[in-house]
């Protein structure tokens, strides 16, 4: 940009020059032309370089092409009889033609240095610990199982596990959020995390490569390959357009002159009007502003923890009318909490320590809060052949034992018949039986909460006139009803499996309006076919979750439910600027375009509606960086 800034200022310095010559002193065409060429070659080679390159690579019709068709026939205009010289005017349109991609170039800068300091997350250097020395080395060396440090105000480098020390973490270049996060000994680490406070001893889990500021990175650089709709069609308009503007100046330099009785007369001023049609037709204000639209969206976006992984992303995100969501860890904390242990066959500790130990290798938020009620995993059990039934339950073998571990649907096909309990009747939470050798031993009920922001999600999403909003859960009739009472929700669906969900998907898909989308809520994790089938999946609380990362469309970093809003009101902003430029670009081209064909429009005119709509569609789509959920 510097350099090219220094060519702009000495090519305006030199046409000034170029102009006082010519007004000054009488010299002859040809003289004329050796003084202008010399700030035209300079502000234009690369220009001219381009447009050659176009040609040898047969895709000629390009803006480059363009510009140096009308700079040069305006450089050789002069030498027609009759004809006025337009030596300045080549080299001025040139000029601005290269002041317009300055301004581009500088769009493009902002917008890509304002993501890198955002996602300035992957550090240059770790501290490896190795035979009790600190060597401060390349991450990308430190292996999987290797220790490092990280001391205040450092960033993490990799993924891990704290083994020793405490601290807090700001993660504000992930999720947006200033809240810091505390850690402690067995907490899990990702990188892109700035250590705040104390110094912290992590094993590594995983490497460079594959931690989440790498994935992360990696998702938002190739964010700008997914293209909108609008991109996509400018992209193919702009092919198609070019060559026919190309033809439409040829003939309109060479048909009015042939049929006015005295072509050498006309042919001048009628190229001049061909030159002045081909200036204004370039497309750069579109084919420039409406990617970088999206490409600021999507930053602005990436600023508060929200990242869309392309430009056709935020259409569907732009049309969303129905919004279904997954209850755990979505509406609710997935934080569980042990209320109730109803034993039949054993005692409560008993019953307690089978059911830990079955789901011991489960990551699922309630074998997590059955492990830590137990609190005692290493007491010398032995847990064999493990066996997951989606979306039913667990079972395994704990001391010989068969312990089976799950829900109704688990009951029900083990053909086991649950005892009645009163008190459950009247709980809204979760309840988790328990079935040993076949035989009925229990069940533990386990209870979640609604996350405050919840609450502010649903009514955000009605102001942006989402008309519905429909929860899907795993969990049982009374905890669904629960929550979608709360909630305020359209409709409920309760006890499912996985492929229940899809269907219940597909209904609402055939069942919305043409001109809306769909949008799953969900963990990414459970939720992955969901995700896929849905106009677009959106991952909830990802921070740290490669399976979200992979399977949505739309990753939020942290577990804040009202940043789906927040997300539909950033694309449907996205989309109106881009759609600002695209009537303003085009609106005042095709009015300049009708002035030039009837020889009103000048050559500085043309600059205005070429270079001057590119510059004023380039600020606006900045615009697009900048931007909030208000």
């Amino acid at each position: 940009m510097n350099r090219k800034l220094i060519r702009i200022i000495t090519a305006g310095i030199l046409l000034a020059g170029a102009s006082i010559i010519e007004h000054t002193m009488d010299l002859p065409v040809w003289q004329l032309l050796l003084i202008y060429l010399v700030p035209y070659l300079l502000i234009g080679y690369d220009v001219i370089g381009e447009a050659v390159e176009g040609i040898l690579e047969k895709n000629p019709f390009n803006e480059d092409f363009l510009m140096c068709v009308a700079t040069i026939g305006a450089l050789s205009i002069g030498f027609l009889p009759g004809a006025e010289t337009e030596f300045a005017e080549a080299v001025f349109v040139m000029l601005f033609f290269q002041v317009g991609e300055l301004f581009e170039d500088y769009a493009e800068d902002r917008s890509r240095d304002s993501i890198s300091k955002m996602m300035d997350i992957r550090p240059d250097s770790a501290n490896l610990l190795q035979n009790g020395e600190v060597k401060v080395v390349s991450p990308d060396t430190v292996k999987v199982g290797e220790t490092i440090i990280v001391k205040p105000g450092e960033k993490v480098p990799m993924d891990g596990v704290v083994i020793e020390g405490t601290s807090s973490l700001d993660t504000a270049a992930l999720t947006g959020e200033s809240v810091p996060r505390n850690v402690k000994v067995h907490d899990e680490i990702i990188s892109g995390c700035v250590n705040l406070s104390g110094v912290l001893t992590i094993r590594v889990l995983k490497s460079f490569g594959e931690s989440t500021a790498s994935k992360i990175l990696d998702l938002v650089e190739n964010a700008s390959e997914n293209k909108s709709k609008s991109e996509t069609f400018i992209a193919k308009f702009a092919h198609v357009y070019t060559p026919i503007v190309v033809l439409i100046a040829i003939a309109l330099a060479i048909l009015p002159p042939l049929f006015s009785g005295n072509f050498s007369i006309a042919f001048p001023m009628w190229l001049n009007r061909a030159l002045t049609f081909l200036v204004v037709s370039c497309p750069c204000a579109l084919v420039i502003s409406v990617p970088l639209t999206f490409f600021g969206g999507i930053g602005g976006a990436s600023r508060q923890g929200i990242l869309i992984k392309g430009g056709n992303y935020m259409d569907t995100l732009a049309k969303i009318g129905t919004v279904v969501f997954d209850k755990t860890g979505t509406l609710t904390e997935g934080v569980f909490t042990m209320n109730g242990i109803h034993p039949e066959l054993i005692s409560e500790e008993e019953l307690l320590h089978l059911a830990a130990h079955v789901e011991r290798y489960s990551t699922h938020p309630i074998a997590l809060s059955l492990r830590t009620a137990f609190g005692k995993e290493d007491d010398g059990c032995v847990v064999e052949h493990v066996e997951e039934m989606a979306g039913h339950g667990i079972c395994a073998a704990v001391n010989g034992k068969k312990v089976c571990v799950g829900n109704e649907k688990m009951l029900q096909y083990l053909c086991v018949q649950p005892q009645e309990c009163e008190r459950c009747a009247q709980s809204v939470g979760t309840i988790v039986h328990v079935v040993i050798d076949g035989e009925y031993a229990g069940h533990i009920v386990i209870s979640d909460r609604i996350k405050a922001d919840a609450y502010e999600a649903v009514s955000a999403l009605k102001a942006t006139h989402v008309g519905k909003m429909v929860l899907l859960t795993g969990d049982r009739e009374g905890v669904g009803a629960h929550v979608a009472e709360q909630l305020q929700l359209d409709e409920y669906h309760a006890e499912l499996l996985p492929v229940d969900k899809v269907k219940h998907v597909e209904r609402l898909l055939l069942e919305k309006t043409a001109d809306h989308t769909l949008a799953f809520v969900g963990d990414g994790i459970n939720d992955a076919p969901v995700l896929a089938r849905a106009d677009v999946g959106i991952a909830m609380g990802a921070l740290g979750s490669d399976a979200a990362i992979e399977a949505a469309d739309v990753v939020l970093m942290d577990d804040k439910p009202s940043k789906i809003a927040t997300a539909i009101l950033i694309a449907k902003k996205t989309i109106s600027i881009a759609r600002q430029n695209v009537i303003f670009a085009i609106g005042v081209k095709v009015l300049v375009l009708i002035l030039a064909t009837f020889g009103i429009a000048t050559m500085w005119m043309a600059v205005f509606a070429d270079v001057g709509v590119m510059v004023l569609a380039v600020l606006n789509a900045m615009r697009a960086l900048r931007m909030k959920d208000s």
